[in-house]
Protein backbone atom coordinates (compact mmCIF):
# COMPACT_ATOMS: atom_id res chain seq x y z
CA UNK A 1 0.00 0.00 0.00
CA UNK A 2 1.49 3.27 -1.08
CA UNK A 3 1.35 6.32 1.14
CA UNK A 4 -0.22 8.10 -1.84
CA UNK A 5 -3.45 6.20 -1.06
CA UNK A 6 -3.70 8.27 2.11
CA UNK A 7 -1.90 11.47 1.30
CA UNK A 8 -3.61 12.45 -1.94
CA UNK A 9 -5.45 15.77 -1.87
CA UNK A 10 -8.27 15.80 -0.94
CA UNK A 11 -7.38 13.09 1.55
CA UNK A 12 -9.99 10.32 1.80
CA UNK A 13 -11.78 9.67 5.07
CA UNK A 14 -10.65 6.47 6.84
CA UNK A 15 -13.78 4.64 7.99
CA UNK A 16 -12.97 2.06 10.68
CA UNK A 17 -15.03 -1.06 11.33
CA UNK A 18 -15.33 -2.54 14.83
CA UNK A 19 -12.64 -5.17 14.22
CA UNK A 20 -10.13 -2.48 13.27
CA UNK A 21 -10.96 -0.51 16.41
CA UNK A 22 -10.42 -3.65 18.51
CA UNK A 23 -7.05 -4.29 16.88
CA UNK A 24 -5.92 -0.69 17.29
CA UNK A 25 -6.96 -0.68 20.94
CA UNK A 26 -4.91 -3.84 21.47
CA UNK A 27 -1.76 -2.08 20.25
CA UNK A 28 -1.86 0.15 23.31
CA UNK A 29 -1.25 3.24 21.17
CA UNK A 30 -4.39 3.68 19.06
CA UNK A 31 -4.34 7.46 19.30
CA UNK A 32 -0.73 7.70 18.09
CA UNK A 33 -1.49 5.41 15.16
CA UNK A 34 -4.62 7.31 14.15
CA UNK A 35 -2.93 10.70 14.35
CA UNK A 36 0.03 9.42 12.34
CA UNK A 37 -2.21 9.89 9.30
CA UNK A 38 -3.33 13.37 8.20
CA UNK A 39 -6.74 12.01 7.23
CA UNK A 40 -10.02 12.42 9.02
CA UNK A 41 -11.10 9.19 10.73
CA UNK A 42 -14.71 8.08 11.19
CA UNK A 43 -16.62 5.22 12.77
CA UNK A 44 -20.30 4.53 12.23
CA UNK A 45 -22.85 4.39 15.02
CA UNK A 46 -23.49 0.78 13.93
CA UNK A 47 -19.88 -0.22 14.56
CA UNK A 48 -19.92 1.52 17.93
CA UNK A 49 -23.11 -0.37 18.84
CA UNK A 50 -21.33 -3.68 18.12
CA UNK A 51 -18.57 -2.70 20.52
CA UNK A 52 -21.10 -1.64 23.16
CA UNK A 53 -22.60 -5.11 22.86
CA UNK A 54 -19.19 -6.59 23.56
CA UNK A 55 -19.14 -4.89 26.96
CA UNK A 56 -21.46 -7.66 28.19
CA UNK A 57 -18.53 -10.04 27.73
CA UNK A 58 -16.10 -7.80 29.57
CA UNK A 59 -14.59 -6.08 26.54
CA UNK A 60 -13.65 -2.42 26.97
CA UNK A 61 -13.29 -1.38 23.33
CA UNK A 62 -16.47 0.71 23.27
CA UNK A 63 -15.25 2.83 26.18
CA UNK A 64 -11.82 3.25 24.59
CA UNK A 65 -13.43 4.28 21.31
CA UNK A 66 -15.75 6.74 23.05
CA UNK A 67 -12.71 8.39 24.61
CA UNK A 68 -11.24 8.90 21.14
CA UNK A 69 -14.56 10.26 19.87
CA UNK A 70 -14.86 12.66 22.80
CA UNK A 71 -11.32 13.88 22.13
CA UNK A 72 -12.14 14.59 18.48
CA UNK A 73 -9.69 11.97 17.22
CA UNK A 74 -12.44 9.97 15.48
CA UNK A 75 -15.80 11.24 14.25
CA UNK A 76 -18.94 9.27 15.07
CA UNK A 77 -21.08 9.29 11.93
CA UNK A 78 -24.45 8.15 10.63
CA UNK A 79 -25.48 7.06 7.16
CA UNK A 80 -27.14 9.38 4.67
CA UNK A 81 -29.50 8.26 1.93
CA UNK A 82 -26.75 7.02 -0.38
CA UNK A 83 -24.87 5.14 2.30
CA UNK A 84 -28.14 3.80 3.67
CA UNK A 85 -29.01 2.21 0.36
CA UNK A 86 -25.63 0.48 0.22
CA UNK A 87 -26.06 -0.64 3.82
CA UNK A 88 -29.50 -2.13 3.15
CA UNK A 89 -28.19 -3.99 0.10
CA UNK A 90 -25.39 -5.52 2.16
CA UNK A 91 -27.59 -6.78 5.01
CA UNK A 92 -30.57 -7.98 2.94
CA UNK A 93 -30.26 -11.36 1.26
CA UNK A 94 -28.72 -14.77 1.78
CA UNK A 95 -26.08 -15.26 4.47
CA UNK A 96 -23.48 -15.90 1.79
CA UNK A 97 -24.05 -12.49 0.22
CA UNK A 98 -24.66 -10.31 3.27
CA UNK A 99 -22.55 -8.77 6.02
CA UNK A 100 -22.80 -7.95 9.71
CA UNK A 101 -24.40 -4.65 10.63
CA UNK A 102 -21.19 -2.79 11.43
CA UNK A 103 -19.32 -3.98 8.33
CA UNK A 104 -22.23 -3.04 6.06
CA UNK A 105 -22.46 0.43 7.62
CA UNK A 106 -18.69 0.95 7.34
CA UNK A 107 -18.75 0.15 3.63
CA UNK A 108 -21.92 2.19 3.13
CA UNK A 109 -20.41 5.30 4.69
CA UNK A 110 -17.10 4.88 2.85
CA UNK A 111 -19.05 4.61 -0.40
CA UNK A 112 -21.11 7.67 0.48
CA UNK A 113 -18.15 9.96 1.16
CA UNK A 114 -15.59 8.46 -1.22
CA UNK A 115 -13.57 7.17 1.73
CA UNK A 116 -11.41 4.15 2.48
CA UNK A 117 -13.11 1.24 4.23
CA UNK A 118 -10.97 -0.16 7.05
CA UNK A 119 -12.11 -3.75 7.51
CA UNK A 120 -10.44 -7.07 8.30
CA UNK A 121 -12.94 -9.85 7.57
CA UNK A 122 -12.23 -11.73 4.36
CA UNK A 123 -15.93 -12.04 3.44
CA UNK A 124 -16.47 -8.29 3.78
CA UNK A 125 -13.39 -7.57 1.71
CA UNK A 126 -14.50 -9.95 -1.03
CA UNK A 127 -18.04 -8.61 -1.17
CA UNK A 128 -16.75 -5.06 -1.26
CA UNK A 129 -14.35 -5.87 -4.10
CA UNK A 130 -17.17 -7.54 -6.02
CA UNK A 131 -19.80 -4.81 -5.56
CA UNK A 132 -17.65 -1.69 -5.24
CA UNK A 133 -14.44 -2.35 -7.19
CA UNK A 134 -13.45 1.33 -7.13
CA UNK A 135 -13.48 1.53 -3.33
CA UNK A 136 -10.16 1.12 -1.55
CA UNK A 137 -10.34 -1.42 1.30
CA UNK A 138 -7.51 -1.52 3.84
CA UNK A 139 -6.88 -3.95 6.69
CA UNK A 140 -5.45 -3.23 10.14
CA UNK A 141 -2.23 -4.96 9.10
CA UNK A 142 -1.82 -2.60 6.17
CA UNK A 143 -2.32 0.36 8.48
CA UNK A 144 0.23 -0.92 10.99
CA UNK A 145 2.81 -1.62 8.29
CA UNK A 146 2.46 1.86 6.81
CA UNK A 147 5.59 3.98 6.97
CA UNK A 148 3.70 6.78 8.71
CA UNK A 149 3.01 4.49 11.66
CA UNK A 150 6.60 3.27 11.80
CA UNK A 151 7.81 6.88 11.93
CA UNK A 152 5.29 7.85 14.60
CA UNK A 153 6.00 4.92 16.93
CA UNK A 154 9.71 4.30 16.36
CA UNK A 155 11.10 0.83 15.73
CA UNK A 156 10.58 -0.61 19.23
CA UNK A 157 7.17 0.96 19.61
CA UNK A 158 6.16 -0.35 16.20
CA UNK A 159 7.14 -3.90 17.09
CA UNK A 160 5.22 -3.70 20.38
CA UNK A 161 2.13 -2.32 18.63
CA UNK A 162 2.03 -5.11 16.04
CA UNK A 163 2.61 -7.72 18.74
CA UNK A 164 -0.18 -6.25 20.86
CA UNK A 165 -2.69 -6.49 18.02
CA UNK A 166 -1.64 -10.06 17.27
CA UNK A 167 -1.45 -11.39 20.82
CA UNK A 168 -4.32 -9.50 22.50
CA UNK A 169 -6.80 -9.13 19.64
CA UNK A 170 -5.67 -12.03 17.42
CA UNK A 171 -5.56 -9.67 14.46
CA UNK A 172 -6.18 -11.38 11.14
CA UNK A 173 -3.19 -11.24 8.81
CA UNK A 174 -3.87 -11.63 5.07
CA UNK A 175 -1.66 -14.31 3.46
CA UNK A 176 0.24 -11.76 1.37
CA UNK A 177 1.26 -9.84 4.52
CA UNK A 178 2.43 -12.73 6.72
CA UNK A 179 6.10 -12.53 5.77
CA UNK A 180 6.16 -8.77 6.38
CA UNK A 181 4.57 -9.16 9.81
CA UNK A 182 6.99 -11.90 10.83
CA UNK A 183 9.89 -9.74 9.64
CA UNK A 184 8.69 -6.94 11.94
CA UNK A 185 8.10 -8.98 15.11
CA UNK A 186 10.73 -11.68 14.58
CA UNK A 187 10.30 -15.43 14.29
CA UNK A 188 10.57 -16.03 18.04
CA UNK A 189 7.68 -13.68 18.80
CA UNK A 190 5.68 -15.06 15.89
CA UNK A 191 5.50 -18.42 17.68
CA UNK A 192 3.22 -16.88 20.32
CA UNK A 193 0.80 -15.24 17.87
CA UNK A 194 -2.09 -17.66 17.40
CA UNK A 195 -3.71 -15.68 14.59
CA UNK A 196 -0.70 -16.42 12.40
CA UNK A 197 -0.80 -19.68 10.43
CA UNK A 198 0.94 -22.68 11.97
CA UNK A 199 3.71 -22.58 9.38
CA UNK A 200 4.65 -19.01 10.36
CA UNK A 201 4.59 -19.89 14.06
CA UNK A 202 6.67 -23.02 13.56
CA UNK A 203 9.42 -21.20 11.70
CA UNK A 204 11.10 -20.29 15.00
Amino acid sequence: MSSSNFLTDPRPVLVADASVVINLNATGCARAIITAFPNRWAVTANALAELVGGMRNGHDDARALQTLIDAGVIDLVGLGDNGGRVYEALIDGSALRTLDDGEAATIGYAHEVGGIALIDERKAMNLCADRFPDMLVVSTVQLLLHEAVVRALGQRGHVDAVLGALQKARMRVPPDRISQVVAVIGEKSAASCLSLPKAARAAS
